[in-house]
């Protein structure tokens, strides 16, 4: 191992590790930060870096892994579920954007089948940045999230009828029959190569039906004897070697190793080992994705830019005008609505990284001179780098507007029928609530601000009327004055606090019952004399405790006399507490460890007079004694 390697392995992660954890406190993402970082090291500006093909060849192999663990999470059930938006949206959009770059590519002066393939290159969107900054988001599951995935995963099905045009493309440019013997279309001799056309195609298929086949049927067994072995990191190498595998039987057949690890993972996410496979295979992912994205960056040929900025910014501009207008058109063809809409735009709105790969190939085919292939690596990279700014802008400043869009409806006329409780908030916690006290006769005028939830819950059954609490004319309308209870069951900790401060000073006849989500919301609704309350998590927790302190030995009498006692301790800590909260932190720490010390002082004195008493009063069904 050369010094060199050791040294270049330390810039690699030393610039990852201040990059990253800044981009993503700044807001901007993980993404970003590795692409930043890659371009300060890299040979345009740091030059800590040389020449990054051999690592962005490693680093690919984060990409197969990506798709691997996607597949994981991709039950055949859901993939077929998704099968409309996956050809419908998919295809609309590659040949969409496609006929549009080609079009364009045509008016600047180039011939047709250049055109068409930078049209089919510039098709291509970033699965590796579009999924990683969805999931960091939590909206992969949401409309538009699905709607990106479904159209990366046809993209990456595309690539290979792409790579097998590109040749007929070069035969037709340069109009000599050896354009059409650069290979297999995948920038790599295929093993296949010297095989009739129908040979290699009946390969390319049985490789496909053997890798569904062995997923399915061998691996099991093969996973069941390592995993017998109770050795971990065999199953992680055995994890490995099917990933690598997979990938390099596709690589040899000519088609995408990406597409045959995701296939493998979608056969394997029915198996028992689904979620051990993804935990193996995650930190290799992550890191190899980091080093793709670090060298992306590292690769941006940055004095290109500076020699032809007016151009770099017409392409990028261009490039990102166009397929952020198409997707958005096609979100409205396909009725995403406008807020799913635009999270499809502006996520898919860039080139990807199968961009690079088929923009090599048609160079080594002739078809791309390499200066327009350098300005288009550019244009691709610098479009892949302002993706994770696009999101932003969209969460920031696009988003916002349709959530208030959406609330923008009138409230409900409320009909109270002079019922004696008032719920506001009927989501999770409060529809509990609501439907314990009209299953048992008292009437509830139920409240709530999300005009989703009011009707999602009509669909069941379940009466609610839209309204915001907070408003002192509202609470009049659905009859606070003649009302015995009012109950807060909002999650929302300000819009919460506004509401109890409104009734009791509005309706102080109202007995408030309130929810407090964490204990500092605890102690503001003491201090607004609000002494009737539940925190959200504190009696599934002590359940839960109970079960526990079961499973270790307690009989079940003396497990609840345990969870009682700290519900008690716990409820007059927080009253007391309450007295502190928001003064001085020192007092505030001190009092709340005197207060943990006592705690166990209480459970000695107690466990002596059990002692003293050994009557087992009672026993109640729970988990299994050991």
């Amino acid at each position: 191992m050369s010094s060199e390697f050791l040294f270049q392995a330390v810039i690699y992660l030393l610039a990852a590790i201040i990059a990253v954890p800044i981009a993503k406190r700044l807001g901007l993402g993980s993404v970003l930060g590795y692409l930043l970082a890659g371009l300060v090291i890299g040979p345009s500006v740091g030059g800590l870096v040389g020449e990054v093909e051999d690592v962005q060849h490693v680093a690919e192999f984060g990409v197969v892994m990506m798709l691997f663990v996607v597949g994981l999470e991709l039950r055949p059930s859901l993939l077929w579920r998704l099968r409309g938006p996956i050809l419908g949206t998919g295809s609309a959009q590659v040949l969409c954007t496609a006929a549009g770059v080609t079009g364009v590519a045509m008016v600047c002066g180039l011939v047709w089948p250049v055109a068409v393939t930078l049209g089919l290159i510039l098709s291509m969107s970033s699965t590796a940045i579009v999924i990683q900054s969805l999931a960091e988001r939590g909206i992969l599951n949401t409309r538009g999230g699905q709607a990106c995935f479904s159209v990366l995963l046809f993209q990456d099905i595309a690539v290979i009828p792409m790579l097998a045009v590109l040749p007929w493309l070069a035969h037709t440019y340069l109009g000599h029959a050896d354009a059409a013997a650069g290979g297999h279309g995948t920038g790599h001799e295929s093993a296949l190569t010297h095989l009739p056309q129908w040979a290699q195609t009946l390969c390319t298929i049985g490789a496909v039906i053997g890798v569904v086949v062995v997923a399915h049927y061998f691996l099991r067994y093969v996973f069941r004897y390592v995993a017998a072995s109770k050795l971990r990191e065999m199953f992680t190498v055995v994890t490995l070697l099917v990933v690598a595998g997979v990938a390099w039987l596709m690589h040899l057949v000519g088609l995408s190793a990406a597409l045959g690890t995701f296939i493998a993972g979608v056969v394997l996410a029915e198996s028992e080992y689904r979620h051990q496979l993804e935990a193996d295979v995650e930190p290799f992912k992550g890191l190899l994705l980091g080093l793709f994205f670090m060298a992306v960056g590292a690769g941006l040929n940055l004095g290109l830019v500076i020699a032809q900025p007016g151009l770099i910014a017409l392409l990028v501009a261009g490039l990102i005008g166009l397929k952020f207008l198409v997707l958005l058109a096609l979100g409205g063809t396909f009725r995403l609505g406008l807020g799913a809409s635009f999270v499809f735009a502006c996520a898919m709105a860039q080139g990807g990284e199968f961009c690079f790969v088929l923009l090599g190939t048609a160079g080594q085919l002739g078809l791309v001179e390499p200066e327009l292939a350098a300005l288009m690596n550019a244009a691709v990279a610098i479009s892949m780098a302002l993706t994770p700014l696009m999101l932003i802008a969209n969460d920031r400043l696009i988003q916002p507007r349709f959530a208030t869009m959406k609330t923008a409806r009138e409230p409900d006329a409320v009909e109270s029928h002079d019922h004696p409780v008032i719920l506001a908030g009927f989501g999770r916690f409060g529809h509990i609530i609501g439907r314990l006290l009209q299953s048992n006769g008292f009437g509830v005028t139920v409240l709530d601000n999300d005009p989703d939830q009011v009707e999602m819950l009509a669909r069941f059954g379940l009466k609610s009327f839209y309204g915001d609490a907070s408003r002192a004319d509202l609470l009049a309308a659905a009859g606070a004055e003649k009302a015995r209870l009012f109950i807060c069951a909002v999650d929302d900790e300000a819009k919460s606090l506004e509401i109890v401060d409104l009734v009791r000073h509005e309706f102080p006849h109202l007995r408030i019952l309130a929810r407090a989500t964490s204990r500092d919301h605890a102690y503001q609704l003491i201090q607004r004399g609000v002494m009737d309350f539940r925190r959200d998590l504190l009696g599934s927790a002590l359940d839960m405790g109970a079960d526990a302190l079961r499973v270790m030995g307690f009989r079940a009498h003396r497990a609840v006399r345990a969870v009682e006692l700290f519900r008690c301790y716990e409820e007059e800590s927080v009253r007391e507490l309450a007295k502190h909260y928001g003064g001085d932190q020192a007092t505030y720490i001190s009092v709340a460890r005197q207060h943990l010390e006592n705690l166990e002082a209480v459970f000695r004195q107690d466990l002596k007079r059990q002692h003293l008493d050994r009557e087992d009063a009672w026993d109640v069904a729970g988990p299994k004694e050991p």
